[in-house]
């Protein structure tokens, strides 16, 4: 009887201890954050390539709010212009000069009232708050087998975890998950990358994505080096003012 108690409180804390490992405890903080129901945050981009073109295009900061009901208010600079959104789940909607518009209204290769442009209406699309986008980033760790992801590179440094990109995970990220013009995607090769997660009291606080590789679009290559930092503050106390009309577009 007591060999049969012992072998089933080690075998209780064997499965404890594989439970916990450093994929699960990024899921996990990233969960928390997600539960705390609001917080705010700031996206960086460093580095050179692509992503959208040239200097109109090119990623500028990207600064938001969400809510405890779930929607996000959002400022995405891109070169010279400045964009306001919302997001609530898939949903979205962008303010123009003509109003807040739903991504249904505004035109398939960009627009934006002239505000956004094409970067803008692109950014729209792919972006993420950072709970869900960190969760996105962890199934992009280590190796695809059959039935799931073994995150077999992500390692634990401290409140830090660390880990390789899959190269199709590196891919989706080194045109920010968009595709070119007229509905093509572009080449991409020599796809690789990296991922960081800094972890405070059990909730995610910040992470940051490495990638490079080449993308190459109506025979033209670009050398791609780039670096993406989302920092996260005030958890569970930031308050967050939606416009009625900008509301109205994503309900």
């Amino acid at each position: 009887m007591k060999r049969t108690v012992l072998f089933m409180t080690m075998a209780s804390l064997t499965g404890a201890l594989v439970a916990a490992s450093p994929k699960d405890e990024v899921q996990g903080a990233a969960k928390k954050l997600a539960d705390a129901g609001s917080y705010s945050w700031k996206t960086t981009v460093a580095g050179g390539g692509g992503g959208g073109g040239g200097g109109q295009f090119r990623p500028g900061p990207t600064e938001g709010k969400i809510g405890k009901d779930g929607i996000a208010l959002v400022s995405m600079t891109r070169g010279d212009n400045t964009t306001e959104a919302v997001i609530k789940g898939d949903k979205r909607a962008m303010k123009t000069q003509d109003g807040w518009r739903s991504l249904d209204e505004l035109p398939a290769g960009g627009g934006g009232g002239g505000r956004g442009g094409r970067g803008g209406v692109a950014g729209l699309r792919n972006l993420k708050a950072p709970a869900a986008e960190a969760e996105d980033l962890v199934g992009k760790v280590g190796l695809w087998v059959a039935i799931e992801v073994v995150a077999k590179d992500l390692k634990k440094d401290g409140d830090a975890y660390s880990g390789d990109l899959t190269e199709d995970g590196a891919k989706s990220l080194l045109t920010f998950g968009g595709r070119g013009g007229g509905g093509n995607a572009p080449e991409i090769s020599g796809a690789k990358g990296a991922v960081k997660f800094w972890v405070k009291d059990g909730v995610l606080s910040k992470y940051e994505f490495k990638v490079q590789g080449k993308v190459s679009f109506n025979g033209n290559d670009r050398d791609i080096d780039r670096t993406t930092t989302v920092e996260i503050k005030d958890v569970g106390t930031t308050k967050v003012e939606v416009p009625e009309d900008a509301k109205k577009k994503i309900s």
